[in-house]
């Protein structure tokens, strides 16, 4: 085999190793402990969607991959899924509201449409509600 057909599967075989590695170091990646880390910013959830609604992008620039802590009333709390709840909060826009996603087994089904809460989150983006991933925290304010 001649050197240079050497050298190109070398760097082939080195490069499909890195993506591999690398790949899975992003998928058994720990997402952040809210419930223990320092908020970012400390917002209202009427204020957080008025931010989004008025200047998209200044505040995805500001807020996207930030911990948040949120305070706000409670629209509606459903499973997403057998290992997920969601969490709505009120803005109020009957269009737009604050969605945060917890694990099933934070707690966050005790809480009902109508209770005042805090909460910490990191802030993933906006698509017409405000998204909210990794929640913990939850703190009433009854």
């Amino acid at each position: 085999m001649k050197s240079y057909v050497k050298i190109a599967l070398f760097v082939v075989v080195f490069f499909a190793i890195a993506g591999i590695l690398a790949a899975l170091i992003m998928f058994n990646k720990k997402h952040p402990d809210t419930s223990k880390a320092k908020p970012d910013f400390v917002v209202t959830a009427v204020t957080l969607q008025k931010e989004f609604e008025d200047n998209e992008k200044t505040a995805s620039a500001r807020y996207i991959n930030k911990i948040l802590e949120v305070s706000g009333t409670i629209a509606s709390v459903t499973a997403a899924d057998s290992s997920h709840t969601n969490l709505s909060l009120k803005t109020g826009s009957d269009m737009s509201s604050v969605i945060c996603t917890f694990p099933s087994n934070s707690g966050v089904k005790q809480y009902k449409p109508g209770d005042d809460i805090t909460l910490r989150g990191e802030c993933s983006g906006y698509l017409m509600d405000v998204l909210l991933n990794n929640c913990a925290g939850v703190m009433s304010r009854k």
